[in-house]
């Protein structure tokens, strides 16, 4: 079982980052993978999850080892597969998932895709009271600022994370142009547009 891997970030797309280690690249699915943007052409450390099925065999990265377990704990509840726990950690902040656990928010949690009341039903009833200790903060990177030329693919960039995350094109049309009077990185381009399709 993998723990973690470290090497140099080569390269980043809508679906993970490849990470060159021992002449080797290893691809592996984040939940925002332009959250590492800052790292690119960097030695980056990453925590692992290995998800073996017979129809697949699958690296899982994150920033840190609450978030992985997080993932892990979701990975649990009857109903949540990868996809869905990939896209409910790419809120941006694990504290806020599990105060909604812990508040029984089903509004919160029926906001991402493939998670309707009955589901987010079970993830209350599952993992409410046992996520305290895995409660992190937003992790401490520093995004570049964006020169004017590079919003258009920074834009581009967070819709493709969108569509991998499940949402249709219908519903990432409806909030692109509200996103182009923004100036942010990809990675804030997603968390924006997460959080104004949870209002859609």
């Amino acid at each position: 079982m993998f723990d973690y891997i470290k090497g140099i970030l080569t390269y980043l797309s809508g679906s993970g980052i490849v990470i060159e280690q021992g002449g080797f690249g290893y691809k592996i699915i984040c939940p925002n993978p332009f959250s590492y943007q800052p790292q690119l052409n960097k030695e980056t450390k990453i925590y692992l999850y290995q998800y073996v099925r017979e129809e697949a065999n699958v690296l899982y990265g994150f920033q840190t080892r609450e978030e992985r377990e997080l993932f892990v704990r979701l990975l649990s509840v009857s109903g949540i597969g990868p996809k869905n726990a990939l896209a409910i950690l790419a809120s941006g902040d694990p504290d806020e998932v599990i105060q909604a656990i812990e508040a029984e928010d089903d509004k919160f949690l029926t906001r991402f895709p493939g998670i309707g009341k009955k589901t987010a039903g079970q993830i209350v009833l599952d993992l409410k009271g046992k996520l305290q200790e895995f409660a992190v903060r937003p992790a401490d990177m520093q995004l570049e600022e964006n020169a004017d030329s590079r919003l258009e693919n920074a834009l581009a960039e967070a819709t493709d994370v969108l569509s991998m995350l499940g949402y249709s094109e219908r519903e990432i049309r409806k909030v692109v142009p509200q996103l182009s009077k923004l100036d942010l990185s990809a990675e804030n381009y997603v968390k924006e547009a997460l959080k104004r399709l949870s209002k859609v």
